[in-house]
């Protein structure tokens, strides 16, 4: 069953068993949990920080950016959080995943190195800038749909 809504809960721990269409919210640990919005079951864990993820609330719903790409995950899942809404965007290329991934690891090793030298940390803009994949097609937001 494809998740279309991500309800916050604002928690002090994960529970042991997360339920479909939670959005379970740690502060103290700056983390997200949830289950793929696919439906394959798979746990999500987004860190909230500059170089990982950010989260707002405007006292209903929750959005996460950047997106969540699942590229680990057999599901090969990829959406946004926008509003509480599962926003599902189209597949990506492994080279642009790959670029995405690199563009995380430099933004966190310029992150670090200024924080190690007491700096304020301005991330360039290529850290915000999203990789944008190709937009869903109609047959891709079906499968994402019903969850194939």
């Amino acid at each position: 069953m494809t998740i279309r809504r991500l309800t916050p809960q604002f928690v002090e721990q994960f529970p042991e068993r997360l339920e479909p269409g939670e959005l379970y919210l740690a502060m103290e640990f700056a983390t997200a949990v949830h289950l793929c919005a696919c439906g394959c079951g798979n746990k999500v864990i987004t860190p909230f920080s500059p170089t990982d993820w950010q989260m707002s609330f405007d006292g209903e719903t929750v959005s996460l950016k950047p997106s969540i790409g699942n590229w680990s995950f057999r599901c090969r899942s990829h959406y946004w959080v926008r509003s509480g809404r599962v926003v599902w965007a189209g597949d990506m290329s492994q080279e642009a995943i790959n670029a995405v991934r690199n563009r995380d690891i430099r933004a966190k090793a310029l992150h670090q190195a200024a924080r190690a030298q007491g700096e304020n940390v301005d991330l360039p803009e290529w850290k915000d800038a999203q990789v944008q994949p190709k937009p869903a097609t109609w047959l891709e937001r079906l499968k994402g749909r019903l969850g194939l």
